[in-house]
């Protein structure tokens, strides 16, 4: 049982804590997690949002934690001694230990992400960057995996990097499942920029129709002016507005997906890698070797075999 702690800050941001409990504390994830909130002094504890909620446990629980995560307060601040304290100790023991939002600042408070790439609400970035000149903070990302040590962007950039951490610890057909009971999107890689920039013109193909679209013919080869077409854009302005509201290229986009599949087949099935290479239209066995090597450092009998043993490999 994976034992996850999110440590209840004073005037926490409501929001930030409910995704984990919903992720990790869900009934239906009993069978692999266990999740506590725990806070420096058990009791009530103050939201930004004009409600309190109880917190049962004390800091000890951090000590057992596998997982702690440290859902965003407000204002951002150093979290205190105490608090900072069992932060470090999580950390030196093994533990796994993960921010959402401006949660990052009790991460840099304790000397985690110094050395280390982080994120937080971009709107905070400047100000984390200024306080703490050792951390190399990224304002353009939506999450960052440094292995023990996580971060996210703002708010609901904590769903993708904790069904990020489902997806490490249990594979893709695991966080799938999350995503489609939360009805939130199957994958998003953490590079993906924060926010959009401008919405999408009304009337017509929305990008995320687009985006479903293509992913139902991923089994087949499909080009930008295809995809233009359908959005009634051209190739260079699906292009720019793809840049936008997800950071990457149509293309980039489309292979990551690709891939996403070719990840989940590999686990939840036993057809062979050039079957899996025809429906996730990556054109041979090679290319999929290739992609599979650049994103997660491994081949396909590697990752097939390490989730097949219930090991956990490492992300996108």
């Amino acid at each position: 049982m994976h034992r996850v702690v999110a440590i209840a800050l004073p005037e926490i941001v409501a929001f930030d804590l409910s995704i984990p409990a919903q992720i990790f504390g869900h009934r239906g994830e009993r069978h692999r997690y266990a999740f506590t909130v725990c806070a420096q002094q058990p009791g009530m504890i103050d939201t930004t949002t004009g409600f309190a909620i109880r917190a049962e446990s004390s800091l000890a629980a951090v000590r057992s934690a596998d997982t702690v995560i440290v859902p965003g307060f407000m204002p951002p601040r150093d979290p205190g001694g105490e608090v900072v304290a069992a932060l470090r100790d999580a950390a030196e023991r093994g533990a796994r230990v993960a921010s959402v939002c401006v949660g990052a600042f009790a991460l840099a408070a304790a000397g985690l992400l110094d050395g280390r790439q982080a994120t937080t609400h971009w709107e905070h970035a400047d100000d984390l960057a200024a306080q703490y000149p050792a951390v190399r903070v990224n304002p353009d990302v939506l999450y960052v995996d440094e292995g023990k040590i996580l971060t996210s962007a703002g708010v609901a950039a904590g769903i993708d990097l904790c069904l990020h951490m489902v997806r490490v610890d249990h594979g893709a057909a695991a966080a799938g499942d999350v995503a489609r009971r939360m009805v939130a999107a199957m994958h998003r890689t953490g590079g993906q920029a924060q926010f959009m920039q401008r919405p999408l013109p009304e009337g017509g193909p929305t990008l995320a129709a687009i985006c479903e679209w293509a992913v139902s013919e991923m089994h087949r080869p499909i080009t930008v002016a295809e995809l233009a077409a359908r959005a009634h854009f051209s190739p260079r302005t699906l292009a720019r507005r793809f840049v936008e509201e997800t950071g990457m290229t149509p293309m980039r986009w489309l292979t990551l997906q690709r891939l996403l599949e070719a990840r989940r087949l590999l686990e939840a099935t036993d057809l062979s890698v050039e079957e899996i290479t025809q429906r996730c239209g990556l054109g041979t066995a090679a290319n999929l070797r290739l992609h599979l090597a650049r994103e997660v450092a491994t081949t396909p009998t590697a990752y097939r075999r390490a989730f097949r043993d219930g090991a956990a490999i490492r992300a996108a």
